[in-house]
């Protein structure tokens, strides 16, 4: 490819690597002189010769040594499966992984309308924004971007965002592929104010519980909003951290149930070291796919350091690699690669633990580096990570081939707890969320019982259980297990989250809320404590916080179920009935939304509507929703016809009449003698 330009035997710092493929050397030579023409370096190899250990060495440092990396991508870099450019975009791969989010290294400019996924790029460069360039003919804005990425600024800034104004010249003349583009999700921005609006005022098993969401709770008499209240700044405990999911970067992306395991393995670990605080594993998974910076993440979750890291599985060998980043200034504190056999994989998250605890300088308690259940079967445990992951997807399709696969595992290693604790809250869901499928809660309540047998201080196990007892209105065994969870751990989210259902279903709410709080602090982006935190609000009769908190729920997951319903219901009790309605036909939850239009129908005096509304509900959800029909006929005045149906709900071991005590909807039914009857049958307090 002709000579090689002129430049110092070694890249200066600020300088940029251009790799392409042959065929577009024209429209590389284009993009070269653009940017030689502004005065900045670039290492631009015109050299037929390519090859060898000393053509290898210096692609090696250059990688290495350059400040921005600038892979063009195009048909002919899709079309060829082999090739140089793909050297040198794999070692500036690797590089990216050693670096923190909010650095800027890669920079893909694609020079036509090859798609991401025909690009055949490595992960990382799917990761970040792609810069179209068609023909090669870069614009100013281009050339302004690089140059701004390269100023000192750039590298000292930990939040690694352009200026308001540069942003705007750039989208005027370039066009940007996202690296991904999901439907209705929230910008980062808008959820990061929202959290920090209500943070003044202040997501248990799954994201979403079932006797919290799927039970609504708002008031029928509101009191008035609470005067305005101070913001003060958060203070971020030095000894903190979240661990971001880990990356999977195999070559068939094939091995994310691993690294999810991996990176949920690693947190249990660290949330036993003492002085430690960790966030727990829903907030920091929100952050997977999504682009956001060290800052943000850092900021949002109130933690002073961050894990990150990936996985990638070549035959029989996976290497992972970790490192220990502070959020306030982007400084790696500790950075290590683990190359393990598949048969060693046990030991991984251990070594990494007691790596990343000796860089903080903490004392670690005694369990910290040792996993309380191992499988000595590579496969068994190969397996429940699959089940695991399939598992916790929350739909339907999903946790049925979860079950399946934690099914296949603890064929192969009978006595692995943690796989039956996983099945049994698999199980859970479907009783809870799925099909309801007879049978369902006795198969969590075995599984449940038989990973305790085998570990009876395994979390995750005794969580499930609590949950079950719950179910099955065993409030004295409930609240014994919860205060064992909490004494052993008494940070876990999951067992404040479970003790303030407990004490809202025994009537406490304001003991709930103190739960409820506590819960979120230690997991703030967890949707379905933020869906309860309203709930209890709006019980308690304070509609301001309970809104703040619904629309929290919202701006961090946008088809959370029950918040808009819950919105709803707020906005028809403050007597705007359009907002009432448009935030009914908002509602995700189909059983929700029917209720939703049943209630606001009535309250407009819009009888067949709402009796139509009514019936299709009945008709569709007889078996899973009798809380929800109850809750329409008592708004709508039915007393009999809510009896009716509460009885129902009880019969069916409904979970959202767990909260049947501190359900305003049903403040107009206490007193009567099916009333007392169910709560007689539910052994709560009359």
């Amino acid at each position: 490819m002709g000579e090689e330009s002129p430049k110092p035997a070694s890249t200066p710092t600020g300088a940029v690597f251009l790799s392409y493929a042959s065929q577009d050397a024209e429209a590389a030579q284009g993009i070269c002189e653009a940017l030689r023409s502004a005065g900045i370096e670039v290492w631009f190899d015109q050299s037929e010769l390519r090859g060898g250990d000393v053509w290898d060495q210096k692609i090696q440092r250059e990688i290495h040594d350059c400040a921005l990396f600038i892979p063009l991508i195009s048909a002919n870099t899709a079309s060829r499966h082999e090739g140089y450019f793909r050297l040198e975009w794999d070692l500036a791969d690797q590089r990216s992984h050693r670096m923190a989010r909010s650095r800027v290294f890669v920079v893909p400019v694609c020079l036509d309308t090859t798609t991401q996924a025909a690009a055949d790029v490595p992960e990382s460069f799917k990761r970040v924004q792609w810069t179209r360039l068609p023909g090669g003919s870069p614009p100013p804005a281009f050339v302004e971007r690089i140059r701004r990425l390269l100023s000192p600024e750039a590298f000292h800034a930990s939040a690694g965002v352009r200026p308001p104004a540069a942003a705007a010249a750039q989208g005027a003349a370039v066009s940007h592929q996202p690296a991904s583009t999901p439907a209705a999700r929230p910008p980062m921005q808008s959820v990061l104010l929202v959290i920090a609006a209500v943070a003044v005022i202040g997501l248990g098993y799954f994201a979403v519980d079932k006797f919290g969401l799927s039970k609504r709770e708002a008031g029928t008499q509101q009191a008035a909003a609470p005067p305005a209240q101070t913001v003060t700044p958060v203070q971020i405990p030095e000894k903190s951290i979240a661990v971001l999911p880990f990356v999977d970067m195999s070559e068939k992306h094939d091995q994310e149930y691993f690294s999810d395991g991996l990176s949920e393995e690693l947190l249990d670990l660290l949330a036993k070291t003492e002085g430690l605080e960790v966030i727990a594993r829903t907030s920091s998974f929100y952050f997977k796919g999504k682009q956001a910076t060290i800052a943000e993440i850092a900021n949002t979750l109130h933690v002073a350091h961050l894990l990150e890291g990936s996985v990638r599985k070549a035959g029989p060998t996976m290497r992972v690699t970790a490192q220990l980043i502070r959020a306030k200034d982007g400084v790696h504190l500790w950075s290590d690669t683990y190359d393990r056999d598949l048969k060693d994989v046990f030991k991984v998250q251990d070594e990494i633990a007691a790596a990343v605890v000796k860089a903080l300088q903490l004392k670690l308690l005694s369990t910290a580096t040792k996993a309380e259940s191992e499988p000595h079967n590579t496969d068994a445990y190969s397996l429940y990570l699959q089940g695991q992951y399939f598992a916790r997807r929350a739909s339907d399709v999903d946790v049925e081939r979860g079950i399946v696969t934690l099914k296949q595992s603890i064929a192969l290693a009978p006595d692995f707890a943690p796989a039956h604790a996983e099945l049994a809250g698999a199980y859970l869901y479907v009783h809870t969320f799925g099909s309801g499928a007879p049978g369902s809660l006795d198969r969590a309540t075995a599984e449940a019982n038989e990973a305790l047998r085998l570990d009876p201080s395994l979390r995750q196990a005794q969580d499930v259980r609590s949950n079950l007892a719950i179910l099955l209105w065993d409030w004295t065994a409930a609240k014994t297990q919860l205060d064992e969870a909490l004494a052993s751990a008494p940070r876990d989210p999951d067992a404040l989250a479970r003790l303030g259902g407990l004490e809202r279903a025994l009537g406490h709410p304001d003991q709930a809320l103190v739960y409820f709080r506590k819960a979120l602090e230690l997991d703030p982006l967890r949707v379905g404590y933020r869906v309860q935190l309203a709930m209890l609000l709006d019980a308690l009769g304070r509609p301001g916080e309970a809104r703040a908190a619904a629309e929290t729920a919202i701006a961090i997951s946008p088809t959370v179920s029950k918040a808009h319903l819950l919105l709803g219901l707020l906005a028809l009790n403050s007597g705007h009935l359009d907002a009432a309605s448009a935030a009914m036909e908002r509602e995700p939850g189909e059983y929700y939304r029917l209720e939703g239009q049943a209630i606001v129908a009535f309250a407009a005096k819009r009888m067949a509507e709402s009796d139509a509304a009514l019936a299709r509900l009945i008709e569709a959800y007889h078996e899973t929703a009798a809380v929800q029909i109850a809750q329409a006929y008592a708004y709508r005045g039915e007393r009999a016809k809510a009896l009716d149906w509460i009885d129902r709900a009880a019969v069916q071991r409904d979970p959202g009449i767990v909260n049947i005590k501190t359900d305003p909807m049903f403040a107009g039914l206490r007193g009567d003698p099916r009333y007392t009857a169910v709560l007689r049958k539910m052994n709560l307090p009359q």
